[in-house]
């Protein structure tokens, strides 16, 4: 009898034993867990451009007030070189993989890596094609190529077009160039506008668009009217080959980014219009879905997913944002007004 006792006594004991270290340790790894801080990695296919430094600034400033660590990399439009980086990220354990692909149809294989390692990935502002990304977040980029074919068939109804497209290798481009055609192609079909040139820039460079422009100049002994430049970039080496034969502020120069180089151009009359993408929304967003799916959240629970783009192998779920069109009329009210640049930016001090 006394033995029993002791045995249901030693039981009782061994319980009490094994749920005080439950509740000793539920709370400990509960605090661990929540006390991890969430890292996401950044890949820039490039840093060329003004505006991508903006996006890394404000992605970076808008993780860090959730409480979010950024590792980020950028390639120089170095294919391999981003692949590379892609992989580097996901060694070191980030939680969300963010790609900004310098080469749309390259990255299969990193996606299929990152899934494997339990990591979601976000195509940010260029759609990586051909594989299963998670989600996709940028703007509505054929609207884009709709406000630049727009303001160009309506400031240019009649003449001498040239077309400039993005790089090939990136997805947007092609998305600009729709937009755009949209409203040029039924100008050419009815022989009031006549495209002497339609080429893409290689890795989206100014020097090549200034090849390009020098080139199409000479063979069109200098009749043109009209240039559909996709971004402000390729403008500005566009408008340096118009310079050299008198020509800037002669013909009209669409561009896309609101770029400050290119928004005084369109004060001086040598560019005419730019597309402004307020990246500081875009990269806000992206940065706070970017924390939600690292906290495990599923992509159809992610509030303002408002689409889907067929990337050529799914239909990718996406967050497209609305560009706005910029020129020498509403600088103020877009430009400075939001905070985008001040006015001594923009005009100098007075």
């Amino acid at each position: 009898m006394k033995k029993s006792l002791l045995r249901i006594v030693a039981i009782f004991v061994a319980i009490a034993f094994v749920i005080g270290i439950g509740f000793a340790v539920v709370p400990k790894y509960a605090k661990a867990k929540s006390s991890k801080q969430i890292k996401i990695g950044l890949s820039l296919a490039t840093l060329q451009e003004e505006r991508w430094h903006k996006d890394r600034d404000e992605f970076v400033k808008a993780a860090k007030k959730l409480g979010a660590q950024v590792l980020v990399q950028a390639a120089n439009m170095d294919d391999v070189k981003q692949k590379e980086q892609c992989e580097n990220l996901i060694s070191q354990g980030v939680d969300v993989l963010v790609i900004v692909p310098n080469n749309a149809e390259v990255f299969t294989s990193i996606i299929d890596e990152a899934h494997k390692a339990g990591i979601p990935v976000i195509s940010y502002d260029r759609l990586i094609r051909n594989a299963n990304v998670d989600l996709y977040i940028s703007f509505d980029n054929i609207k884009v190529g709709e406000l630049q074919g727009k303001y160009l068939t309506t400031k240019v109804p009649k003449g001498n077009y040239f077309v400039f497209r993005g790089a090939p290798t990136d997805n947007n481009a092609t998305l600009f160039y729709q937009g755009a055609m949209k409203y040029i192609k039924p100008l050419v079909k009815s022989g009031k506008v006549k495209v002497l040139f339609d080429q893409p820039v290689k890795d989206w460079k100014p020097e090549e668009a200034l090849r390009l422009c020098e080139n199409a100049l000479t063979a069109a002994k200098n009749n043109v009217q009209g240039i559909l430049a996709p971004n402000d970039g390729t403008a500005g080496g566009i408008i340096q080959a118009l310079k050299a034969q008198g020509l800037a502020g002669k013909v009209v120069v669409t561009g896309q980014d609101a770029d400050l180089a290119a928004v005084k151009r369109i004060i001086e009359g040598t560019q005419t219009m730019t597309v402004f993408k307020d990246v500081r929304l875009l990269a806000k967003k992206a940065a706070e879905v970017a924390v939600e799916l690292a906290k495990g959240k599923k992509v159809s629970q992610l509030k303002g997913v408002n689409g889907k783009v067929y990337n050529g192998k799914i239909n990718v779920p996406s967050i497209l944002l609305t560009p706005v069109a910029v020129d020498k009329s509403n600088i103020d009210k877009v430009l400075i007004k939001s905070g985008w640049f001040t006015r001594e930016q923009v005009y100098g001090k007075k």
